[in-house]
């Protein structure tokens, strides 16, 4: 009997031997398809935040800065709105007929109402139809976008090897900050070529226009591609569900809730740093454009190298403890590393930056495999989108709206800390209820509750 269970054992381990092995080398192509349409969501998003200013002078009346910003990260938000809609469209497809035609189609509208805020009329022009012309793009981006992250992170997992998955979907994050590195650079880039006055003229379209041609490169890279092992795995178990959404809702609303808070901190501290950053940085602590961009262009370059370190190392303890101390630190430190980056010099700047960046690369290191981790294969693309979705329409899109008007409000430059430390506490307390995800097995059904009982127990 022990004989049999142990040959059985081992050619359990010699079969994922041989799957990662083929996973690995799948990955080549998996890696490239799934950042680039992961790239041009966030180049998109990037951008809006990186060139708030001008975006606000262009589109609404410039006669009150303050308040013409703070309609353009309203408008900003409004997009969020969309993406709940989105996600339970795109993900109920994607778990129904599969990963990559779902993710090529994001791709293209992503990139293609992307474009169209490069070639918008003004205010100048048109008045008032500019702002609205530019909130029905903001909501066909947020309808594409619903779709975007939970897909490419779960394409990502589904293929990754199964000791490996937190550093391999860490890459998404990789991706996505090296898209807002990209939109701050070429911001910067463009300013110091043609100044301000010409950025703010027209040279602020070029960047929306790029997004073209990098969507339709995704749309290509994306139908090379075979849908994931996983996914393959349950169309020839039969354990596809004609009801995905119903089916998450009805044995999985613990999960559900569990990605929810997760995401807290994850969708305020992107936000906040990526998106509401550069206008704070510029308005409130009175850095002029070029230092903002640098600020924030070399604090994405410290995230970017730091998350896969976390990726791999939440493989070895656990997604749970990574992610507590990334929460722990925006809980302690937000407050007066917003002290330092306004002590009005530049280098002191660069530093908070880094310091809330690598609180950032903690959590995004385990938290893009803790959760699809948290759903079994035939639902989990619908789950993760619902969730995921939810969570950052709720808190990420008016971050930068909320810190903004925290500031306006309270008249302190630094109460934006008090919003990211309130949803890391969240986030934070979450986590610790949650299972342990990290050697959860992904084959399951729906209706299996032994994964979340066992991971629990784990």
């Amino acid at each position: 009997m022990n004989q049999d269970m142990a040959t059985a054992d081992a050619q359990r381990s010699a079969q994922e031997i041989e799957n990662d092995a083929q996973r690995r080398q799948a990955l080549k192509k998996v890696l490239p398809a799934a950042g680039i349409g992961h790239f041009v969501e966030w180049f998109d998003f990037g951008l809006y935040g990186t060139l708030a200013t001008v975006i606000s002078a262009t589109f609404f009346n410039s006669d009150n800065p303050q308040s013409a910003l703070l309609s353009t990260f309203a408008v900003f938000a409004v997009g969020f709105i969309m993406r709940p809609i989105g996600g339970m469209f795109w993900g109920s497809r994607g778990d129904r007929h599969g990963r990559k035609n779902v993710l090529a189609t994001v791709v293209i509208l992503t990139s293609v109402s992307t474009f169209f805020i490069g070639v918008l009329p003004t205010y100048s022009q048109i008045g008032v139809w500019a702002s609205v012309l530019l909130v029905l793009v903001r909501l066909l981006q947020g309808f594409a976008a619903g779709g975007e992250s939970s897909g490419a992170t779960s394409l990502l997992l589904e293929y990754a090897p199964s000791k490996h998955r937190g550093f391999v979907t860490s890459f998404i994050d990789v991706f996505g900050f090296l898209a807002f590195l990209a939109g701050a650079a070429l911001g910067l880039l463009l300013t110091l070529t043609m100044g301000e006055d010409t950025l703010n003229s027209w040279g602020w379209r070029i960047p929306f226009w790029v997004a073209l041609p990098l969507g339709l490169i995704g749309v290509y890279l994306r139908m090379k591609l075979e849908d994931t092992p996983e996914f393959r795995a349950a169309q020839e178990g039969g354990e596809v569900t004609d009801s995905p959404l119903r089916d998450s809702f009805k044995v999985a609303w613990k999960a559900l809730l569990f990605c929810v808070g997760f995401v807290v901190v994850k969708a305020v501290g992107h936000w906040l740093l990526q998106t509401f950053m550069p206008s704070y940085l510029k308005t409130d602590l009175k850095y002029n454009q070029t230092q903002s961009f640098e600020v924030t262009v070399i604090g994405f370059l410290v995230i970017v190298v730091l998350v896969p370190f976390f990726g791999w190392l939440s493989d070895t303890v656990g997604r749970k403890p990574l992610m507590i101390g990334g929460c722990i630190g925006f809980v302690v430190l937000s407050y007066p590393t917003l002290m330092l980056m306004g002590s009005g010099h530049f280098w002191a700047a660069v530093a908070a930056m880094a310091i809330l960046g690598a609180f950032m690369a903690a959590i995004d290191g385990a938290i893009n495999a803790a959760m699809p981790e948290l759903f079994p294969t035939n639902i989990r693309y619908g789950s993760m989108s619902i969730s995921y979705n939810v969570a950052v329409s709720v808190f990420g899109g008016v971050t930068p709206y909320v810190a903004t008007g925290l500031i306006a409000w309270t008249g302190n430059n630094y109460s934006p800390a008090f919003f990211i430390g309130a949803a890391a506490l969240i986030s934070m307390i979450t986590i610790f209820l949650a299972p342990e995800t990290a050697h959860r097995n992904l084959v399951a059904r729906a209706g299996d509750q032994t994964q979340l009982t066992t991971a629990h127990n784990h």
